[in-house]
């Protein structure tokens, strides 16, 4: 028989299951890497036995869009994003992107996913796009490398791009690769590491990076090759790219991805914020989904998702960090927080806003949709093992914990949580991420960053 862990006595359970249930003083039953089942006074004779009592327990966050490799791009006071447009800013940072090494991504996957996990995320897409000569090719196997230590169920972005800067693209030519390049290693690392399988804990997606820094055919070619193998695609789009594709090719970027052929239920986007109205139709009857980013778009001051009317159009949203270069962490409890917020901003304007509980929904169900799990995203049986607990003895929480599905991100719970389970193993727990020693894993990434990155 696999190993059960039996969680006794939790104070609340939010399932975010379709019925929106919440368990009080109830136990979870954990066999292997699924809830083997939920409900009061539960026995298992030979389960390790796991204290509940004062916690709340949530389904695990599922982070939809980041790039790893910016945490060592963090904190540089000389690029001002608040006071730049996309496009002008990626012409600043592209170049320092070209200094990434191989090194460079392993320990910055390790910093932005212990982050993550810390902050109750157990599921990350990354979107790594950064392939130069100096940075060589096997640059998502070091990613898959750090997820298996750090215990994080990771679905790997491959990304890529086509155009050179002669070309209109924004990049350095460095960061440039060919379309045979490109699949080639798609390929490759959906034969090393895609598992469709459930409970998988790596999968890969084919990534182009955005429309303005790849052909068509770039598209095109991906989208044959993704639904040949069977996997998702996702790109970067509506992020202030628009103009500059109407100058290009005479149509906006969503019109250019529905002629090409990249929409669809497996299909996600990033930002999304510059979508117009008569554009969510399109979204919703493709079943086209969208990764809502609200550290970027508050810090670059840009329009707020109309969740709402997103979501009335049947749009499918989750959450995402991005990058670190824009957004300074990979504290997925943060932005939820955040999130909440940007919508009762325009509430009395829009009609009301998404409550507290309707954004952990997205964090949660809303991912697992978007990435194409249905085994993930609430708590309930035969559900995979993931989650994370809040300890409500603190006092700053007292007052508050008569309503534990509308808690996190209404009284702004955006600090470390008291534990972390990914696929049934605790891989963090008060304060102390299990498995690795974080002092040395932290005392070699600040050198690494500093040799390789330096002070820009």
């Amino acid at each position: 028989m696999e190993k059960q862990i039996l969680i006794k006595k939790a104070k609340a359970i939010v399932t975010c299951n379709a019925h929106d249930e919440v368990l009080y003083d109830a136990d979870i039953l954990i066999e292997g890497m699924r809830i083997k089942d939920m409900g009061p006074d539960l026995v298992a004779p030979d389960a390790e036995i796991m204290d509940g009592r004062d916690k709340f327990v949530y389904p695990g966050l599922i982070n939809t869009h980041h790039h790893f490799f910016q945490t060592f791009i963090r904190n540089q006071i000389n690029i001002d994003y608040p006071n730049m447009h996309v496009v002008d800013w990626l012409k600043i940072v592209y170049p320092i992107f070209t200094r990434v090494t191989e090194d460079v991504i392993y320990y910055s996957s390790l910093v932005a996913m212990a982050d993550l996990i810390k902050h109750g995320c157990t599921t990350a897409f990354d979107h790594q796009y950064c392939y130069t000569k100096a940075s060589g090719k096997f640059l998502v196997d070091r990613q898959m490398q750090a997820a298996r230590e750090l215990g994080m169920r990771y679905h790997a972005g491959r990304g890529g791009n086509s155009l050179t800067m002669d070309q209109g693209s924004t990049i350095p030519d460095e960061m440039v690769e060919s379309l045979d390049v490109f699949l080639l290693d798609c390929e490759r690392l959906i034969a090393l590491y895609h598992d469709d399988a459930p409970y998988a804990m790596s999968q890969v997606v084919v990534a182009p990076c955005q429309p303005i820094n790849s052909d068509q055919h770039t598209f095109e070619e991906s989208v044959r090759f993704a639904r040949d193998q069977g996997v998702f695609l996702h790109t970067h789009l509506g992020e202030g790219e628009n103009d500059l594709m109407v100058q290009r090719h005479g149509m906006r970027t969503l019109a250019w991805c529905q002629e090409r052929g990249f929409v669809g239920p497996d299909v996600w986007i990033a930002h999304g914020w510059e979508l117009q109205k008569e554009e969510y139709q399109v979204m919703a009857d493709t079943g086209t989904g969208v990764s809502h980013c609200p550290g970027p778009a508050v810090l670059g001051g840009f329009p707020i998702l109309d969740i709402p009317e997103m979501q009335k159009a049947g749009i499918v949203i989750g959450l995402g960090c991005d990058g670190s270069a824009t957004n300074d962490g990979s504290n997925l409890l943060d932005s939820l927080r955040m999130a909440y917020l940007m919508q009762t901003f325009h509430g009395k304007v829009r009609g009301g806003s998404p409550s507290a509980y309707d954004m952990l929904k997205i964090a949660t169900n809303g991912g697992a949709s978007l990435l194409g799990r249905k085994d993930l995203g609430h708590l309930s049986k035969d559900m995979a093992a993931d989650l994370f607990m809040v300890d409500t003895s603190s006092l700053e929480l007292a007052g508050t914990l008569h309503d534990p599905q509308n808690l996190l991100a209404r009284v702004g719970v955006t600090g470390n949580v008291y534990l972390t389970m990914i696929n049934g193993k605790v891989v963090y727990r008060e304060g102390v991420l299990l498995g690795i020693d974080e002092k040395k894993i932290s005392f070699d990434a600040n050198m690494l960053c500093g040799q390789v990155i330096g002070q820009i």
